[in-house]
């Protein structure tokens, strides 16, 4: 009997010692293991803030149309750009057909008839774009990138016309079904008619008129290494550390590698044996590229999704450009150089699964150091900076941006117009 006893009481004591292992090693309630798995990421507490992707995807401009070659731009954040987007993402638009860009002279189009148009630079997925606006699920163009939206009335005005540029710049799709009325968009294009004038010219548009931002000087911050390596690594406590002849920085688990560029303030994070999760779909990549950022660093402000596009081998490339604004004057991208990485947030991707990051350390803090009115130029003395860059390629965009700049005092945000060349690069115009 006594045996027995013993045999009962030490298969309790057993069991008592499994439960209460089990607890410590869960951490019940609330069960988050103290054993995480190598595909675990600890999540970096008082850095950037979350971001939902809703807040990324809006046009780089809104141009307005008024008939007779007269035009007005308008910019992020800008009183009538947010009107103007506002209403547009309440309509619907249903009914797509699909032409051959080159049916209609779309110069002429733009020229002679009242209306609006959104400009998304490289591209926006319909995907994405059916986040913001109500655009019917269409087989027909559904796996399409759009690089702007086309809304005017018809010769007679009795019918509103709507056209999705592909970013391929071969096709366009009409939605021949669109809740806008002719009265709709008459009282979007009245908002532009004592704005600044602005001509188009070869694709692109330049003000007649200067243009006033705000120079800004801000203080800065810097997340530390320790921050980046505790977010990016399973075991940072097992980092191997090297430093290269140039002077940057490399910490790496022999899997990953984190490259900081102390001169820049600049970090390039790989893991290039990262098991894909799934397909290489454009708009799911840039859904998990924004929730890894939300974990691994955080939004140091506002950003919009800038490229998106297929790299070969089933990689693919995301950026998210940074915009700065202040008040009235709306918000402008500021422009990534090679000479001071700051601006832009980069992941690659594979098959869904990020297997680069790149991104400044910099975020900005309370307070500014400087702050004045600055007046962009228009009209001839634009047009005369713009000869100068004609031989280097064909332009196809200009838009107003900020060249950061690092001072002893902190981040210097500087308005230049920047020209964009068809083959992507950039110049500022001094």
């Amino acid at each position: 009997m006594k045996e027995r006893l013993k045999s009962l009481m030490l298969a309790l004591l057993v069991v008592c010692s499994l439960v209460q292992s089990y607890f410590l090693i869960y951490r019940l309630p609330g069960n988050d293991p103290v054993v995480k798995t190598e595909s675990d990421y600890i999540k970096t507490e008082n850095m950037g803030q979350e971001a939902e992707a809703e807040d990324m995807l809006f046009p780089s401009q809104i141009a307005v149309h008024l008939g007779e070659n007269r035009h007005t731009v308008f910019y992020p954040d800008s009183a009538f750009y947010n009107l103007i987007y506002s209403r547009l993402k309440g309509r619907q638009f249903d009914g797509f057909q699909r032409y051959a860009v080159e049916n209609l002279n779309w110069t002429d189009i733009r020229g002679r008839y009242a209306g609006i148009e959104l400009q998304f630079g490289d591209g926006m997925p319909v995907a994405l774009l059916q986040k913001v606006m109500q655009i019917a699920p269409d087989p027909l163009f559904e796996g399409e990138s759009i690089s702007r939206v086309l809304i005017y009335n018809s010769e007679n005005e009795d019918q509103v016309r709507v056209f999705f540029f592909s970013s391929q710049g071969d096709v366009v799709y009409e939605a021949t079904k669109a809740d806008l009325t002719v009265q709709d968009v008459r009282q979007q294009v009245d908002f532009g008619k004592d704005w600044v004038p602005y001509t188009l010219v070869n694709g692109y548009y330049i003000p007649e008129k200067p243009i006033h931002m705000v120079e800004t000087g801000q203080n800065i911050g810097l997340f530390s290494t320790d921050q980046m390596q505790s977010s990016l690594f399973f075991d940072p406590s097992i980092t191997r550390y090297i430093r290269e002849k140039d002077g940057s920085e490399i910490y790496t688990d022999s899997k990953r590698s984190l490259q900081v560029k102390q001169n820049r303030n600049w970090i390039n994070y790989t893991d290039p044996a990262a098991p894909a999760a799934g397909e290489n779909n454009p708009g799911k990549n840039v859904l998990s590229a924004v929730d890894f950022v939300n974990q691994h660093g955080g939004w140091n402000g506002q950003y919009r999704l800038k490229q998106t596009e297929d790299t070969g081998s089933e990689q693919h490339t995301v950026v998210f450009q940074q915009y700065y604004g202040e008040g009235q004057f709306g918000a402008f991208p500021i422009i990534d150089m090679s000479s001071f990485h700051y601006g832009e947030i980069t992941l690659e991707m594979r098959q869904g699964t990020i297997t680069g990051y790149e991104r400044s350390l910099i975020y900005s803090t309370e307070g500014f150091w400087n702050k004045k009115m600055v007046e962009l130029p228009g009209g001839e003395e634009l047009r005369n900076q713009i000869a100068r860059l004609e031989n280097e390629a064909e332009i196809v965009n200009l838009y107003p941006a900020y060249l950061p700049s690092l001072s002893e005092d902190g981040l210097l945000l500087k308005p230049m117009w920047t020209a964009e060349f068809k083959n992507g690069a950039t110049r500022v115009l001094y």
